[in-house]
């Protein structure tokens, strides 16, 4: 009998632990199983690309599985659904019996005037950090520069922000909202986290927006809307990402913001699931790795027949930033407290440079953020995850942690 033959388009984290997950659960003359990687590295850890940066790791591999057929510089080009074929850059043909799409997602440029060359490329100076190249150039471009800028506040532009602190150029970060990071953080917590990269050195510009770059033939300059000009060597984008989903949609799938998926992980399409920051489930697209390991675990599972009653429900991940001695963690809705019916409860210490806060809604958690001391998160985020009541007296969960 032919072993089933079981294509990933996409060679990244969701796609190693669906691997690695899926060899655990099958026996190996069972699945034939091929990832085809667009990058010329084989899977790796991109959540610690900014880490990389400064040098702290050299080696971000990730495992996945014997047996496992990884093709990299590997580019799918089209898809034919009906033949259960893939097209290849080079021409080549390829059968699966059933599909998995995990094709990530892509960096948002935005349309700065002056960021592009004639050829649609990025201007010299200019970069972007999604990918294990992207990183290498960066660096390299890093310990030549002398001033930065960071156009971006989230938690990419924040954690690359004191990457690129620790390589010699001084960096600051515009970012356009009121506050750094406003889809996670309210605008208190905010202040405290500009307060902490100032005291590293890092310049902050929130509610500033940038307008244009300037430089013939390299960035010089950032042109931000109130006319004023931040001088720069290097520019780094960090502006969101977008789930790729163009396959998808040329091959007539499901595709809303991101390739539209059941619980089963399973698309408009049959044979041919998604999962990670390109899948879409019950309307979300998560774009952390929290949400795609368990996409991957479920889907392994199915397909491996260890699990044929599995399902994604959802996850309810916490944002999580490391950056140096910068630690934050933020989970609930960052305006939560702007509703009458939420309390807001806080803990600050200017000392140790801490900032806790807590929401609650009625005997419910409804969002956190701690600043400085991790120590009580995981508290927290089992009374969060779990929906469970609060203690008559939650302050403890973020002063002291939970009593047993």
């Amino acid at each position: 009998m032919s072993p089933h033959r079981i294509a990933v388009i996409g060679a990244g984290m969701a796609a190693a632990r669906f691997a690695r997950q899926l060899r655990a659960h099958s026996a190996p003359e069972d699945i034939e199983l091929t990832l085809y990687g667009a990058e010329p590295d084989a899977p790796y850890n991109r959540t610690l690309l900014t880490e990389v940066l400064t040098g702290r790791y050299a080696d971000v591999d990730l495992p996945y599985g014997p047996g496992t057929t990884v093709r990299t510089g590997t580019e799918v080009v089209d898809l034919d659904i009906d033949a259960h074929k893939l097209v290849l850059a080079d021409g080549e043909h390829t059968a699966y019996d059933t599909l998995v799409l995990a094709t990530g997602a892509s960096p948002v440029r935005p349309p700065l005037t002056g960021s592009r060359t004639p050829d649609g490329g990025l201007l010299d100076g200019v970069h972007v950090l999604r990918t294990l190249t992207d990183c290498r150039r960066l660096a390299a471009a890093a310990a030549r520069a002398r001033r930065a800028v960071v156009i971006g506040g989230g938690v990419l532009g924040v954690s690359a922000a004191r990457a690129l602190a620790t390589l010699g150029p001084h960096v600051e970060i515009v970012h356009r909202a009121p506050h750094l990071m406003d889809r996670h953080l309210d605008a208190e917590s905010a202040a405290a986290l500009r307060h902490q990269l100032t005291g590293l050195g890092i310049g902050t510009h929130p509610g500033e927006e940038a307008r244009a770059l300037h430089g013939t033939g390299r960035v010089t300059a950032v042109e931000l809307a109130d006319g004023s000009h931040l001088p720069a060597d290097l520019v780094l984008l960090t502006c969101g990402v977008r789930p790729r989903t163009r396959l998808a949609r040329a091959a007539g799938l499901d595709v809303r913001q991101g390739i539209v998926v059941d619980d089963r992980l399973a698309t408009s399409a049959p044979d041919i699931h998604a999962l990670g920051d390109c899948a879409e489930h019950r309307g979300v697209v998560h774009g952390l790795a929290d949400p795609a390991w368990r996409q991957a675990d479920t889907l392994a599972a199915l397909l491996s027949g260890a699990d044929p009653r599995a399902r994604y429900t959802g996850t309810r991940p916490p944002t999580r930033l490391t950056a140096g001695p910068v630690h934050l963690a933020a989970f609930g809705d960052p305006a939560a407290e702007h509703h009458g019916d939420h309390e807001v409860l806080r803990l600050a210490d200017a000392t140790r440079g801490t900032h806790k806060k807590l929401v609650r809604h009625g005997d419910r958690l409804a969002g956190a953020v701690l600043l400085g001391d991790l120590t009580t998160l995981g508290d927290l985020l089992a009374v969060w995850q779990r929906d469970e009541d609060l203690p008559a007296d939650p302050l403890y969960l973020i002063h002291e942690g939970a009593r047993s």
